[in-house]
């Protein structure tokens, strides 16, 4: 599903001027990032792409390139500050994570020596008894858009990589500094950890995050010891299939669904790219 217009204006003036540092003119913006996207929506081989797209070697190149300036996450945070100035933002933000098979075309990247600016020796991707798996880690907002994404390896537990998923929940904002504070944090048992609620408190952020049975038991043994059981409000929990919602609508682009990508930055970049389409049609 190519962008329609009234997308493409949003997310023209955020791209970079098409005159690079050297030689001529880059071919149209719009009909490479439409390059990007089929190939992600679809899971299309890069050498595979139709013919309309022009030569699937200058869009790959332009995928790197944005990649290695920040570009993909610079126009998905201007989205995120443009819906927040707009009042399209509430700020009741809820956590969770998804697990993706990782294609055997995504194995084989340098380990160690010279790696891209923010790739891990690891490249996210984890072994298990099922193959290779890449674990998306992320935040979405009330209506189901995305707000922010780390990756690990599969094998990774949810609660170690909520700080990373909170830092990375940062909007601009015209005046002062970028807002980082959701109003609300919703999130399933597996968050539910005193590091956690005590980091949310710590923030003024109210924390919707259930108590395993493990833990209520524990803190009933203790007797007067255990403290008092932590809050936790019913009717507000029921907005966290919201993430959920988020992590099917990602999951409907193919190339997402399956990780191809060698690095996690490239699979990265691919997330951000489902981000800057879904945000742009609001």
């Amino acid at each position: 599903m190519p962008l329609a217009d009234a997308q493409w204006a949003r997310i023209e003036p955020l791209l970079p001027d098409r005159t690079p540092q050297r030689g001529g003119r880059w071919r149209d913006h719009r009909q490479v990032f439409d390059a990007i996207e089929f190939k992600y929506r679809t899971g299309t081989p890069w050498m595979d792409l139709p013919d309309r797209f022009g030569s699937w070697k200058g869009a790959h190149n332009r995928l790197r390139r944005w990649v290695a300036d920040g570009t993909w996450e610079k126009v998905f945070t201007a989205l995120l500050a443009q819906a927040d100035a707009e009042g399209d933002l509430d700020w009741v933000v809820a956590v969770d994570s998804t697990i993706v098979r990782a294609h055997q075309h995504a194995a084989g990247a340098r380990q160690k020596g010279l790696l891209r600016p923010g790739e891990p020796d690891h490249h996210a991707l984890g072994r298990s008894r099922g193959g290779l798996t890449t674990k998306i880690h992320l935040a979405a907002d009330s209506r189901c858009r995305p707000l922010a994404f780390v990756l690990t390896p599969g094998q990774a537990g949810d609660a170690p990589a909520f700080p990373a998923v909170m830092a990375r929940l940062r909007v601009p904002r015209p005046i002062g500094r970028p807002r980082t504070t959701p109003d609300m944090v919703l999130a399933d048992k597996a968050y539910s950890s005193r590091a956690i609620r005590t980091r949310l408190r710590e923030r003024g952020i109210r924390a919707v995050i259930p108590q395993p049975s493990d833990q209520a038991a524990n803190r009933k043994r203790r007797g007067s010891w255990g403290g008092r059981p932590p809050a936790f409000d019913r009717e507000a929990y029921k907005q966290r299939n919201t993430v959920e919602r988020c992590i099917n609508r990602l999951k409907q682009w193919r190339g997402l669904a399956t990780r191809y990508d060698k690095n996690a930055t490239i699979y990265l970049a691919g997330l951000h790219i489902a981000g800057i389409f879904i945000w742009s049609a609001r």
